[in-house]
């Protein structure tokens, strides 16, 4: 059972992860060489999408670390649990008011407020991608060392 949970927390936080970097270093740089408007246009479906992958996926590998340490995988997959679960209260605490203010009705989506929450979306979300592989490496590191 423990090999499984271990498995399980590893998996989901690598696709995590995976996800995350690749919105950081390839498609939100692409979107924010657009104008604008084009940007915002492109970043409001893709931020939808993206939570209904990303959320369950961070939520799982959370869970399964958490099982892994409460079983006895050792200390380390607690703080990997624990900086992968990271993810959901630093979006809901710190991203999410910066989605509403993107999402708000009636934004001028061509603005340069809407420019400066984009750059600072993108800040935001590679604290995501940087909690997501310090677990990722950290479970891969005790999968391994064992």
């Amino acid at each position: 059972m423990l090999e499984v949970l271990e498995f399980l927390a590893t998996f989901c936080s690598a696709i995590f992860t995976g996800a995350a970097l690749y919105i950081n270093l390839v498609e939100h740089p692409a979107r924010m060489g657009l104008d604008t408007r084009a940007a915002f246009v492109q970043w409001a479906p893709s931020y939808k999408r993206a939570t209904f992958m990303q959320a369950p996926l961070a939520v799982i590998g959370f869970i399964a670390g958490l099982f892994t340490w409460l079983l006895g995988g050792g200390v380390s997959w607690l703080i990997a649990a624990v900086l992968i679960g990271a993810v959901v209260p630093f979006t809901f605490i710190v991203i999410m008011p910066t989605n509403h203010e993107l999402l708000a009705p009636g934004r001028d989506i061509g603005s340069a407020e809407t420019l400066a929450l984009l750059k600072k979306w993108g800040r935001l979300h590679a604290v995501r991608s940087v909690l997501g592989l310090c677990a990722t490496l950290l479970m891969l590191w005790q999968v391994v060392s064992v």
